[in-house]
């Protein structure tokens, strides 16, 4: 059988990254804080193994949190502006390697190669956002109550951020935290998904090199292997005052209650439920395009994967028919050939979940209206390949209510006014990305009012997938509550503090309070 890693330019792409010795467990060219058992790594592309690497001990994670806290001492006192130009070099680094990366990405989770590439660009966009906010870590000043004195606010680097991501989004998730945290003058220990561990050592290896050529310290950026018990660690540190998880709502409250018990801090972005609105106004075609590709983009991988299209009844058919319609024209097959739309699920895993929530939407009373299945033969050699499918479907089943982290689309109906699409749309426990499709404005402006969507994002006319750096992306309710990327999220990574400063010979009292000795 010929293999995507024997064409495409893979074997290609992991020399350029570093990634060698592909069968003894030290695929890295960087120091690797990692002595334990072995962790193969295989395509859902075509089954085949990329390479072998060592998960992380305890020790190893005593090590790596030992070798950051050494590194923060000499870090935060670099001038941002200072971190910032390292940050500019590690966004020059992802842009030489963008193709050699960005195929790694398509190889090792299976999402399509321009998906992939569109990924390492979101590490680009992030380091320039960046780079740029290092000279604006502004504060506030405010006026004193008492006389003489001055009142101003700033920002400190907070120590080491302990960084959890997940396997859909192996590259583009740590570098949003990475790239804010480091201007910010924070160290990074970070725990990729063992599902995508390869994509991780090939960043690590990239500002390995970045922070040598600075003569800076490898602390800076600390890689740790392995399962949900480095994940623990992490959590339950005294040392790591803020843990960043990317991750199932599961998970995610796990990490919630244990940080919380130390009084720790956690940034939480967590599952979706995401739905589109589509309204007796909305332009058909601008939503067939919105709402097949939030559903089927990224094998319906993404936090902001359409799972949900709440559409008129006076449109229900004519949109209905447009989506089928659209569905038999997708390709489904490997996703490093540019000419396939969907690729395959992370792993058999995800398969089996897939399958089962199908049988659970028929159970609980639902019409398949494309009815899905595995795929197998000649080119679906990995068992990951499945039909993308769509479902009529009632929002109080419990299938629709849970997030199934796979390409299946539930059509609801709704009647009356927008007001009653917008319960349906907010009817769940998951709060991350909405969307409504209208060209009527009172609509559209309801959908963003106070009374609206309920979600950390909101769109018109756009899908929800597809969010943008210069925002903050995160959501509400189970989503988490957390907030990475743009706008204010920098705030996050670091500790505030007030100061007032007395410039007179006196020394009053707050609130007119004497106290004379």
């Amino acid at each position: 059988m010929e293999t995507a890693i024997d064409n495409f330019g893979i074997k290609q792409a992991l020399e350029q990254l570093g990634i060698k010795d592909i069968n003894d467990g030290t695929s890295t060219g960087s120091r690797n804080f990692a002595s334990g058992e072995i962790l193969e790594s295989y395509s859902p592309v075509d089954g085949q193994l990329i390479a072998k690497v060592r998960q992380s001990t305890k020790e190893d994670y005593e090590n790596a949190i030992q070798s950051a806290q050494a590194a923060f001492k000499t870090f935060r006192m670099m001038p941002a502006p200072q971190r910032g130009e390292i940050v500019r070099q590690f966004g020059q680094k992802l842009r030489e390697n963008k193709e050699a990366l960005g195929k790694l990405v398509s190889y090792e989770m299976g999402k399509s190669l321009q998906e992939g590439y569109g990924e390492v660009q979101e590490m680009i966009d992030i380091c320039d956002f960046a780079v740029g906010l290092s000279r604006q870590l502004h504060g506030l000043t405010m006026h004193s109550e008492r006389p003489g004195h001055r009142m101003y606010e700033q920002y400190h680097s907070l120590g080491i951020v302990g960084i959890i991501s997940a396997f859909n989004f192996p590259v583009a998730v740590w570098s949003w935290n990475t790239a804010l945290a480091w201007i910010c003058g924070d160290v990074c220990v970070w725990k990729p998904s063992e599902k995508t561990p390869i994509c991780g050592i090939a960043c690590q290896n990239i500002i390995a090199e970045v922070l040598k050529e600075n003569n800076l310290p490898e602390g800076i950026s600390c890689l740790v292997n392995g399962d949900y018990t480095i994940g623990e660690l992490m959590s339950k540190d005294t040392r790591v005052p803020l843990v960043s998880a990317t991750g199932s709502t599961r998970m995610g409250k796990i990490v919630a209650k244990t940080v919380a018990e130390r009084l720790g801090k956690s940034l939480l972005e967590l599952g979706g439920n995401n739905a589109i609105i589509v309204t007796p106004d909305a332009d058909i075609k601008m939503t067939v395009i919105g709402a097949v590709f939030g559903a089927v983009g990224t094998a319906g991988q993404r936090c902001t994967s359409t799972r949900r299209l709440i559409i008129h009844e006076s449109v229900y058919d004519q949109v209905k028919d447009a989506i089928v319609k659209a569905y038999g024209q997708l390709r489904i097959g490997n996703p490093l050939d540019q000419n396939n739309h969907v690729g395959p699920l992370i792993d058999t895993d995800a398969v089996k979940m897939y399958s089962e929530a199908l049988e659970k939407v028929k159970q609980q009373g639902g019409k398949l209206l494309i009815e899905g299945g595995v795929l197998s033969g000649a080119g679906y050699e990995s068992g990951c390949y499945v039909k993308p499918a769509i479902a009529e479907a009632d929002n109080a089943y419990e299938i629709v209510q849970h997030e199934t982290f796979a390409p299946i689309l539930y059509l609801l109906k709704y009647s009356g006014e927008v007001e009653n699409a917008i319960d349906l749309q907010n009817g769940v426990a998951q709060g991350l990305s909405s969307a409504i499709m209208t060209t009527n404005l009172r609509e559209a402006e309801r959908f963003l009012s106070v009374a609206g969507s309920d979600c950390g994002i909101a769109n018109v006319n756009i899908g929800t997938s597809g969010a943008e750096i210069g925002g903050a992306f995160g959501g509400e309710k189970e989503t988490g509550g957390g907030r990475e990327s743009g706008s204010d999220a920098w705030k996050v990574y670091m500790r505030r503090q007030t100061n007032t400063i007395n410039y007179t010979d006196k020394l009053p009292l707050a609130q007119g309070i004497k106290f004379d000795l």
